[in-house]
């Protein structure tokens, strides 16, 4: 692990420079808290530091207040001082410090306080994947990646808003996968999920890198367009379409796909979400009843 050593007294630094490469540790050394600071801040620095309460540019305790500013990722800061008063421990807690090491340095007792550091550390990671992991479940659609309906919706809502106040349009796609109950019913729910997971992809490929897609219901996937009328909304539903027009490879089996958009714009349409929806369903419809295939306006 890398842990940063800041301080100004090379005697006490290079006793600890040994101990922690000895317990196969990398030290960072610095000799400074200016220099602390700017390396503790850095997206990729130490995780751990040992810093000396008394040294030059800035002392331990402002170094620890200035990486607190910081919520993540944590720091746990050991103070290193000679100080033994009763006061100055408080006034050290008050700063955040997160544990103490005295004068003279004991290896044992070091050994101990990095331990506790670093399972602090590990838990805190864990806590955090657990977070992450979470917050994707709750905002992603399990099976295909994409942005799940409550997700997608609230993607419209932003770009509605936004394009209100520059004055432009926002347009939507709605999509839905052609003959997609008699794949499920032919080939079964697993070669299903395959054909859902592969059109979201094909159909990611095929958007701008700034437009949002998420899985609307069922085979049903809603695209939003910002910065598009009607038009442009049309040249980018025929990508998409295409992109998805082309059979998909399920075990030894090629299952054909296609897709039907309908297309709605905030400019042709309504500026509310659930009128502009209904436009785009409605669109959505007449390009089934006319073929499938096809994108309907």
């Amino acid at each position: 692990m890398r842990i940063l050593i800041a301080d100004d007294d090379q005697l006490s630094r290079r006793l600890l420079e040994a101990t922690l490469k000895r317990l196969g540790h990398e030290p960072v050394m610095v000799t400074n808290g200016t220099d602390a600071e700017e390396q503790l801040l850095r997206p990729d620095g130490p995780r751990l530091a040992i810093l000396d309460w008394d040294m030059p540019g800035a002392d331990g305790l402002a170094v620890c207040r200035a990486v607190r500013l910081r919520a993540h990722p944590y720091v746990y800061v050991v103070l290193l001082t000679a100080r033994d008063r009763r006061e100055d421990m408080l006034v050290a807690l008050e700063a955040d410090v997160d544990d103490f090491l005295t004068k003279p340095l004991n290896p044992g007792e070091l050994q101990a306080r990095l331990r506790s550091g670093e399972r602090l550390l590990t838990l805190q990671e864990n806590l955090l994947r657990a977070q992450e992991a979470l917050r994707y479940q709750a905002t992603h659609d399990d099976l295909t990646g994409l942005w799940n309906r409550v997700m997608v919706l609230e993607q419209l809502a932003v770009e509605i808003t936004r394009a209100k106040r520059a004055k432009k349009s926002v347009a939507i796609m709605l999509a839905d996968l052609d003959h997609f109950k008699k794949v499920n019913d032919t080939y079964g729910h697993p070669a299903g999920d395959a054909i859902l997971r592969e059109a979201a992809a094909r159909m990611r490929v095929a958007l701008r890198a700034y437009d949002s897609i998420g899985r609307y219901g069922g085979e049903e996937f809603l695209i939003v367009l910002p910065g598009c009328d009607a038009s442009a909304a049309l040249v980018v539903a025929e990508r998409a379409r295409t992109s998805v027009a082309a059979p998909v490879r399920v075990g030894d089996i090629d299952i054909p796909m296609s897709i039907s958009l309908g297309v709605a714009s905030t400019q042709t349409a309504s500026e509310d979400p659930a009128l502009l929806i209904q436009a785009a369903d409605e669109a959505l419809y007449r390009a089934k009843a006319a073929g499938r295939n096809r994108v309907s306006l």
